[in-house]
């Protein structure tokens, strides 16, 4: 039997006389990539398994702006962003949870100054907070139980907001054997498409970034790398490829990890 996904949208609640406990910010890769709408979907599972109080803008969230400042286009930055608090302001949103570092980074660091605060996590650090609280339950006989996983540090999650453990907590808590990266955490190498270089082509050098961070993935032996952002999974996962080996090594998102291992008894 499938399972229903319910997405309320904060729209909905709103004609209710309610407002969300949590908004989930989806994130211009998670409505519109085919491969990270996965993650949405695993999330929104997660969410509805957990009883949580959550609903998305969906037509009434757009882009927060980040790749327009990454670019140094601050007019365009501060107009999307503007836009996007007086909705968010509109529908007194208090707390935001979204699965993109850069989506996280500007919402909790950048909006602040242009009027809009509100509380924001990344999903790494939402989810483990979940299983702190016995919301959600593992099962003990989880698919990564004792499988050697390794995990890529997004640089807006990692260097930019020093948000290190959550992630690993995640794995551990999968009971999986986590092999580091000989670069990770503050050390760790970026995936190459930081800064708006996910838009565009690398400049000419010796090796394109994610192929050098794809063969730093493949050294450590793991069966899964565990990413955390959705242009680090476009970067790791064509890594992968360009080494034939995506029918050994699986690039998966933390929230895909965890909504695999659900306990539903």
């Amino acid at each position: 039997m499938s399972e229903t996904i319910k997405v309320p949208t904060v729209a909905e609640l709103a004609a209710e006389g309610r407002s969300p406990e949590v908004l989930f910010w989806v994130g211009c890769a998670g409505s519109y990539d085919d491969r990270y709408k996965a993650v949405t979907r695993a999330m929104v599972r997660i969410l509805n398994r957990a009883n949580i109080d959550f609903a998305v803008l969906g037509n009434e969230e757009t882009c927060t702006g980040d790749p327009a400042k990454r670019a140094g286009d601050e007019f365009t930055f501060q107009a999307q962003a503007l836009m996007n608090i007086g909705v968010l302001d509109g529908y007194q949103i208090k707390t935001i949870v979204t699965a993109c570092p850069h989506c996280f980074n500007t919402l909790k660091n950048e909006y602040p100054s242009l009027g809009g605060n509100y509380k924001v996590l990344h999903h790494s650090t939402y989810l483990q907070q979940l299983l702190d609280e016995g919301k959600v339950r593992l099962s003990d006989a989880n698919e990564f139980k004792g499988k050697r996983i390794t995990y890529h540090d997004s640089c807006y999650l990692g260097r930019a907001n020093d948000i290190y453990e959550a992630p690993r907590a995640l794995l551990e808590k999968l009971d999986a054997e986590l092999a580091e990266m000989h670069r990770n955490k503050k050390r760790g190498l970026c995936c190459g498409a930081g800064g708006a270089q996910m838009f565009k082509e690398p400049e000419k050098g010796n090796k394109d970034i994610n192929i050098q961070r794809a063969e730093d993935a493949l050294q450590t032996a793991s069966s899964v790398v565990a990413v955390a952002c959705p242009f680090c999974m476009t970067m790791m996962s064509d890594g992968v490829k360009h080494f034939n080996k995506e029918n050994k090594v699986r690039v998966l998102d933390l929230a895909e990890m965890i909504e695999k291992a659900q306990d539903l008894a």
